[in-house]
């Protein structure tokens, strides 16, 4: 499918896409909380912007050769972070330019990743309502924090226990239950304002 296809008829054109993703020269950092849309919004983001795409979790898997429930239950939260931590390092070291990081949602709480995001990429923020999460978490079950709870009410937690560190971000955008494309839309124009 071409570029022109994939953008709605009041988007941005291709070239303006083109004209915007010429002038990142670092890789773009998708933070929020978990359900928002990162991988989603990211893997999208990567093409239309023409450059890679990493999800932190699947690298993390990939690298522990384990999936993250298993980590969260073998070795514990703080063990889980440090790995995470090792690994958003790695990515960002061996992005010289462009490309885009969907990290887990709680990446950009621990001081030392956020210090290192915040230096040497562009941090956007996906933010979401708290009744669009639930349904949106409802339909994965590899979501450790959620496990044995209310989603609601961990969520709405995890929301407030994270809200000052997300704010931190260059950019926030909202993620809607509607098309993720919006987002990616949006994501790419408040780049382009931020540069």
């Amino acid at each position: 499918m071409d570029l022109e296809n994939q953008l709605s008829p009041n988007a941005l054109d291709a070239e303006a896409i083109e004209a915007i993703a010429r002038r990142i020269d670092r890789p773009i950092v998708l933070v929020g909380l978990m359900g928002v849309g990162k991988t989603t919004v990211g893997r999208r983001l990567s093409g239309l912007l023409n450059t890679e795409f990493t999800d932190t979790d699947e690298a993390i898997e990939d690298a522990a050769q384990l999936t993250i429930p298993e980590i969260f239950e073998q070795f514990g939260e703080e063990y889980f972070r440090d790995g995470e931590r090792r690994v958003i390092a790695r990515l960002i070291e061996n992005e010289t330019g462009g490309g885009v990081i969907a990290t887990g949602g709680g990446a950009f709480c621990n001081d030392e990743t956020r210090a290192l995001i915040l230096r040497s990429t562009i941090v956007i923020w996906i933010d979401c309502d708290i009744e669009t999460l639930v349904e949106r978490t409802s339909r994965r079950t590899n979501r450790p924090l959620l496990e044995g709870g209310d989603p609601r009410e961990i969520l709405t937690r995890l929301r407030e226990q994270r809200e000052p560190f997300y704010s931190q971000a260059h950019i926030r955008i909202g993620s809607e239950n509607g098309p993720h494309q919006e987002a990616v839309l949006a994501i790419i124009k408040a780049i382009d304002q931020w540069l």
